[in-house]
């Protein structure tokens, strides 16, 4: 197929997705010349299009169409919203292996989303008159056949590192001006939750970006636009014309701002412009702790633990047992739920699948009530990545019991999963600083004289 017969037979094409998907993906093989799935893969195995099981919600499969190691594809109807397709594709990655690549389309846009571990995510737009360009050809050919074409070159971890260079340097020149340490952890703590808080929409309107640009034309001002910030961030309330939500926990607990100067503005500046929703918070405390601590400044680095070797320990300690229990509580689901399909008195089969409700549920319980304890948390690296994993491991457990035919259930698993205990002040107000500030909840004790900072949970 030309590409040029491609775009006119799918330029007026405004059949419904479930009708012209897997014609719109069997054309597009043929115009790349690569097999389509049914050829490829008569069994299924590797490449097909309805990837799953049927699901409680409605519907079939987890993607449209994927292929082993290279994508996820989910199509919607004409002029539908895409991202809801990503949303969904994002929901379904660990059934899916986590292919790099996760791909929405409907019959006139094909969006390529890179979706590899400590990367920066790019995004691949192309139109269908786009498809009669070559490149734009061969740059949707390497999602079939070498995928590690589209791997972005920026690593999350050198994003922040980015950001964090530019937030440890601002907190060195506040502390050499004489401020207080705990003083300059809690105000830059709020700057980096600001960020965060912005680019995930709790924030309205990039209020705070413009904050910063507004104060670098006065600086001497910039301490009372923050204040106000700070003000009604703590119980909820207008900034100018602009309604800005109550945000929980204690990390504004007053409206108490220090004062910058036009080189601490071009900092954040610099770093507001960066993409918050890609920084990584489980290396940012550490590398700004180095920062923060004028003492600490030649060690930069020098503790610093990367994700990579975190999950070492993470893997075989937390993640690898509890799949192990799931398996075998899987196994007996399977065959609870066998007992019920073949029992021919309903009474049998409803207690069949009680039973294999209950052991889902079971063990559910016991991934909420597993605890991790680290007793020298430091800025809570560790423990943000104990947390992500039992979140995945819940996440993974709901689709494969969702895949057996059970309901899927909400999460339980939460910030009260992880402890810490921690000496050093700093580390301890590093730790404030939320992975996701949609669920911020902040439930570190301060320090008492005497006994060591504890986090009942990580934010």
């Amino acid at each position: 197929m030309t590409p040029q017969e491609f775009i006119a037979k799918w330029r007026h094409v405004e059949l419904k997705e479930r009708s012209a998907s897997q014609s719109h993906f069997n054309d597009l093989c043929r115009l790349l010349g690569i097999d389509d799935p049914v050829t490829a893969d008569p069994k299924g195995e590797w490449f097909t299009f309805e990837k799953g099981a049927s699901k409680t919600s409605g519907g079939e499969g987890w993607a449209d169409v994927w292929r082993k190691g290279h994508f996820a594809w989910e199509y919607k109807g004409p002029k539908k919203d895409l991202d809801r397709a990503f949303a969904q594709l994002l929901q379904y990655a660990i059934a899916l292996e986590n292919p790099p690549l996760l791909i929405t389309s409907d019959t006139d846009r094909i969006r390529i989303h890179t979706n590899w571990t400590n990367t920066v995510q790019r995004v691949y737009d192309l139109s269908l008159d786009d498809l009669a360009d070559g490149s734009k050809r061969d740059l949707l050919r390497a999602a079939f056949t070498d995928p590690e074409k589209l791997r972005p070159s920026k690593t999350r971890q050198s994003l922040t590192e980015d950001a964090a260079a530019h937030f440890a340097n601002l907190a060195l020149r506040l502390r050499l001006r004489g401020h207080d340490a705990e003083e300059v952890a809690h105000f830059v703590n709020r700057l980096i939750f600001c960020m965060f808080a912005e680019d995930v929409g709790l924030l309205p309107d990039k209020m705070f970006a413009r904050m910063i640009k507004a104060g670098r034309q006065k600086p001497e001002g910039f301490a009372a636009l923050a204040s106000s910030l700070f003000a009604a961030m703590q119980s909820g309330g207008m900034v100018g014309f602009e309604q800005v939500e109550w945000f929980n926990g204690g990390l504004f607990d007053s409206d108490a701002a220090l004062p910058l100067d036009w080189q601490d503005l071009d900092d954040l500046i610099r770093a507001s412009m960066l993409d918050w929703s890609e920084i990584d918070p489980s290396i940012l405390g550490t590398l700004f702790e180095r920062g923060l601590d004028p003492d600490k400044r030649s060690q930069l680095g020098a503790h610093y633990t990367d994700r990579d070797k975190i999950m070492q320990i993470v893997g075989p300690v937390i993640v690898d047992p509890l799949m192990a229990e799931w398996a075998e509580a899987k196994g007996k689901i399977e065959a609870a739920l066998d007992r019920a399909r073949k029992a021919k008195a309903k009474a049998t089969a409803t207690k069949a699948e009680a039973e294999a409700r209950a052991i889902f549920s079971g063990f559910l319980d016991r991934l909420a009530g597993f605890r991790v304890l680290d007793p020298a948390c430091g800025s809570g690296n560790f423990l943000y990545l104990a947390l992500l994993a039992l979140k995945d491991t819940e996440h993974r457990v709901n689709l494969e019991a969702e895949a057996l035919g059970l309901q899927r259930e909400m999460p339980r698993v939460g910030p009260e999963a992880v402890k810490g205990i921690e000496l050093n002040p700093y580390a301890a107000e590093l730790v404030r600083i939320p992975a996701d500030p949609a669920t911020h909840s902040d439930n570190i004790r301060p320090p008492v004289p005497g006994y060591p900072a504890t986090c009942d949970a990580l934010p």
